[in-house]
C-alpha cells in the first residue's frame, strides 16, 4: 500500500468507553495501533463521573469524547417494551444489561455516521453476550461499519491474558483506575440493574460478599413500615406512581422509574444470584440488583391478567420465552425483534388501570387492582348471585370435557391395577 493511500484510509473509531480498565486499556492501544480514537460514553443510569470520564479519555489521548444522555430513551424505548412484554430470561432474569447495548449501539453508530467514522470499537470479552449484542446491532444499523473486537483479536488476548496483564499495563501508561486486583468482579451499572460477574464469583458456590450490593439494601437494613404504591398504566406502560404513604407522586417517565428504584433499594427488592445459559454456549454466574424492574414486572402481569382476554393472554405469553431470548442473544434490531414489540404492543390495547401494591422486606405484594378495562365480572363470579349464569349448562361442559378422558380409561387400567383400585 503507498504512502498516501496510508494516508488517506479513515482511521477513525469510536470505542465504547466506560473508563474503566479494559476501555481505558484498549484507547491506549488502539492510538498505539494508529487509529484516532472518539471515546464514546452513553449516560444510561450509571453512578459515573462524566466529566472526569472525559478528562481522562482526552488525557489518554483521545481525539474527541462524546457522551450522549440516553436515560429517558433507555427508560421508554427499551425498558417500556420489556415491561409490556413481562419479558424474564430462563425465569428469573430481568435483561437489565441485555436491554442496555442496543440502546448503548444505537449511540454509538449515530456518533459513527456523525463521525464519519469507518469503526467502532468495545471491549466485550470473546466469551460473552456483549460482544454478540454489539456487533449484530452495530451491523443492523450501519452495515458498512468495521468492528475491531480486541478480545478476539490474537495479538491482543495473548498479550493481555487476563486483568493482572492490564492493570499492569495501566500502570505502564500512568492510567488511572477505579477498581484494584482486591477487588476484581466486573460491575456494569445503569437505570435497570447492576450485574456482578468475574473474580471470586465466578465460584457457583461462593455467596458474593454483602459490601457488593449497590441498588438494595441488605436484610438487616430493612425498614419495618412498607411502602404503600399506586402504579398507574396504560397500554401496557407505567405512567404514574404515587406513594400512598408520603402523597409523593410522578409522572415523567424517567422520574418515576428513579423512584421505584429508590424504593426498591430501600426494602431490597430484586436481588437474584443465578447461574444462566450464555447464546456462546456456556453457563456463567451473575448476581444482579433489579429494584424499580422487579415491582413494575409484579405489578403488569397483575393488570393485565385483569384486562386481557384469557386466549389472547395465552398467545401473548407464548411469545415471551422468544421475546426475552431474542433480547438475550443481541436482536433487538431484525426482523423478529420488531415484530414481536409490534405484536406485544399491540396486545397491550387494553391494559390500562391502577394496581396497589406494598413493598416490604425484599417483596412487592399485590393488593389490589381497578380498571374501566376489567373483564372482571364481579356479579357473574360471585357466590351469593346467580348473575347471568345458568350451572345446569356447567354438566354438560364437563360432560364434552370427559369425552377423551374416559376414551383413555383403557390405558389407565394397567396403572389403577397396579395401586389396587380396580
Amino acid at each position: 500500500m503507498s504512502d498516501s493511500n496510508v494516508k488517506s484510509e479513515n482511521r477513525t473509531v469510536v470505542l465504547a468507553y466506560s473508563g474503566g480498565l479494559d476501555t481505558s486499556c484498549i484507547l491506549v492501544w488502539l492510538i498505539e495501533e494508529g487509529y484516532e480514537v472518539v471515546a464514546f460514553l452513553a449516560n444510561i443510569g450509571q453512578e459515573e463521573d462524566f466529566e472526569a470520564a472525559r478528562v481522562k479519555a482526552l488525557t489518554l489521548g483521545a481525539k474527541k469524547f462524546v457522551c450522549l444522555d440516553l436515560r429517558k430513551e433507555f427508560v421508554e424505548e427499551y425498558i417500556w417494551p420489556s415491561v409490556q412484554a413481562n419479558a424474564i430470561y430462563e425465569d428469573r432474569y430481568l435483561l437489565g444489561t441485555s436491554l442496555a447495548r442496543p440502546c448503548i449501539t444505537r449511540g454509538l453508530i449515530k456518533v459513527a455516521y456523525e463521525e464519519n467514522a469507518a469503526y467502532i470499537s468495545h471491549g466485550a470479552t470473546g466469551k460473552g453476550n456483549d460482544q454478540v449484542r454489539f456487533e449484530l446491532s452495530s451491523y443492523a444499523l450501519k452495515p458498512d461499519i468495521k468492528i475491531v473486537s480486541p478480545w478476539k483479536i490474537p495479538a491482543f488476548y495473548d498479550r493481555f491474558r487476563g486483568r493482572l496483564d492490564l492493570f499492569e499495563y495501566a500502570k505502564k501508561h500512568n492510567i488511572p483506575l477505579p477498581v484494584t486486583p482486591k477487588n476484581p468482579w466486573s460491575m456494569d451499572a445503569n437505570l435497570l440493574h447492576i450485574s456482578y460477574e468475574s473474580g471470586i464469583l465466578e465460584k457457583p458456590e461462593c455467596p458474593p460478599p454483602e459490601n457488593i450490593f449497590q441498588m438494595t439494601s441488605n436484610p438487616e437494613d430493612w425498614p419495618n413500615k412498607p411502602d404503600e404504591l399506586q402504579i398507574s398504566f396504560e397500554k401496557g406502560k407505567p405512567v404514574r406512581v404515587k406513594n400512598v404513604n408520603t402523597n409523593e407522586e410522578f409522572t415523567d417517565s424517567l422520574e418515576l422509574f428513579l423512584y421505584l428504584n429508590k424504593i426498591g433499594k430501600v426494602h431490597g427488592v430484586g436481588r437474584i444470584d443465578i447461574v444462566e445459559n450464555r447464546f456462546v454456549g456456556m453457563k456463567s454466574r451473575g448476581v444482579y440488583e433489579t429494584p424499580g424492574g422487579t415491582i413494575l414486572y409484579h405489578a403488569h402481569l397483575d393488570i393485565e391478567t385483569f384486562t386481557m382476554d384469557r386466549e389472547v393472554r395465552k398467545i401473548k405469553q407464548s411469545l415471551v420465552p422468544r421475546f426475552a431470548e431474542t433480547v438475550y442473544n443481541g436482536f433487538w434490531f431484525s426482523p423478529e425483534g420488531d415484530f414481536l414489540r409490534n405484536i406485544i404492543n399491540k396486545s397491550q390495547e387494553n391494559v390500562d388501570g391502577l394496581v396497589y401494591v406494598s413493598i416490604f422486606k425484599g417483596n412487592v405484594y399485590i393488593k389490589g387492582r381497578e380498571s374501566n378495562k376489567s373483564l372482571y365480572n364481579e356479579t357473574l363470579v360471585s357466590m351469593d348471585v346467580k348473575g347471568d349464569y345458568e350451572p345446569t349448562d356447567a354438566a354438560g361442559f364437563i360432560k364434552i370435557n370427559a369425552l377423551r378422558l374416559k376414551e383413555n380409561y383403557s390405558q389407565r387400567r394397567s396403572e389403577l391395577k397396579l395401586l389396587n383400585i380396580e
